[in-house]
């Protein structure tokens, strides 16, 4: 396997999400896997449009529904911006896409609207809170759809990431196990943009981190090994998480996944053993699971997340990420990139943010 520049985990990163998205936006939300397969036979490969009546229906095969619109919004802010910068971000929800929803499901680009979006839609127009005031208690991995991006841009400051990511998840979902699991996830991403392989060691890596004060994860462990005698915890510094178990669960699922013992065949079948739901319990044990039996076969990758049903489409978008930053943008088939409604448009935005970490 050819060794990727940081330049290009990161654009594979950006690009393999927007792939994800994109793939499962036809057999979004599936919970009958025998209407799955009845709709789309027995195995997708490639881009669909949804059926009639379905979620996202009148999207074009290749098109992104609102995760991908919510994503390349955060892209574009940075990219124009050369970086995060909060204010604008919001000016942006508050001009570029509160004005497209209207609080209710099935409305805006690309026909449903999450429920942390709507939640805060109602805070921030009905209400007229200010942000900051304005998330709910969504937990769902629609903060971690975005800040991928974040993460990916900041990969080489965990510090840095750490905080933008949590700053910017609780604009919309304030639940605290959804921040520290967005967080960790993200602070993955950004070893992997680094070159970090996705395997059993990640845990001890992104902990090392914790220890060294980069993550802000609590543990109540002297060194990693024994616990304070008195069995008092440290003083907490503001906006650290708990306990690092969203750091150490990621590890114990790669290993099962390098474990000939321990299979999941096939491995679209993850859905079924970890869950097909929205929320971050699901969907991210399933990822950390694909992206761990797959770090060098993006479209393996990508291809079993969206063919498992349920919320396939996060779990394909977070994948590609995770995976796309493994392989690189070289990595992802070009006919994943071919397909990708205005491909060349997002590749140069991916491109300028890259450029950057």
């Amino acid at each position: 396997m050819s060794n990727p520049t940081i330049q290009a985990r990161a654009g594979g990163a950006l690009m393999g999400a927007l792939i994800g998205e994109a793939l499962a936006v036809g057999p979004h939300w599936y919970y009958d896997l025998d209407a799955l397969r009845a709709d789309y036979g027995s195995w997708i490969s490639d881009y669909t449009e949804p059926k009639p009546g379905r979620y996202h229906a009148g999207l074009k095969a290749g098109e992104s529904s609102q995760a991908g619109f919510l994503l390349e919004l955060t892209m574009r802010s940075l990219s124009e911006r050369g970086g995060y910068e909060e204010a604008d971000f919001c000016r942006r929800l508050d001009e570029d896409f509160f004005p497209l929803i209207d609080g209710t499901p099935n409305s805006g680009p690309g026909g449903y609207t999450s429920q942390s979006m709507r939640k805060a839609w109602q805070l921030r127009v009905r209400e007229g809170r200010p942000w900051g005031q304005a998330g709910g208690y969504a937990d769902t991995t629609e903060a971690a759809e975005r800040t991928l991006a974040i993460a990916m841009r900041y990969a080489r400051e965990p510090r840095k990431l750490s905080k933008l990511v949590s700053d910017n998840t609780v604009l919309t979902q304030i639940d605290p196990t959804v921040g520290a699991m967005t967080t960790a996830y993200c602070a993955a991403l950004g070893l992997l943009v680094q070159g970090e392989p996705f395997g059993e060691n990640i845990s001890g890596k992104l902990m090392a981190l914790v220890r060294s004060g980069e993550l802000p994860f609590h543990t109540v462990t002297a060194n990693g090994e024994a616990s304070v005698p008195d069995g008092a915890e440290a003083p907490r510094r503001a906006g650290q998480f708990a306990s690092p178990d969203a750091l150490l669960g990621m590890g114990s699922i790669a290993r099962a996944a390098a474990d000939p013992d321990v299979r999941i065949d096939p491995a679209w079948k993850v859905s079924l053993v970890y869950g097909m739901p929205c929320s971050v319990y699901h969907q991210f044990p399933a990822v950390y699971y694909l992206s761990a039996r797959f770090a060098e076969d993006f479209e393996a990758a990508v291809l079993n997340a969206v063919n498992s049903g349920g919320q396939n489409q996060a779990r394909a978008m977070l994948t590609g990420a995770l995976v796309g930053a493994m392989v690189g943008i070289e990595g992802i088939p070009e006919r994943f990139i071919d397909g990708l409604d205005r491909a060349q448009e997002r590749l140069a935005m991916a491109d300028a943010i890259a450029a950057k970490v």
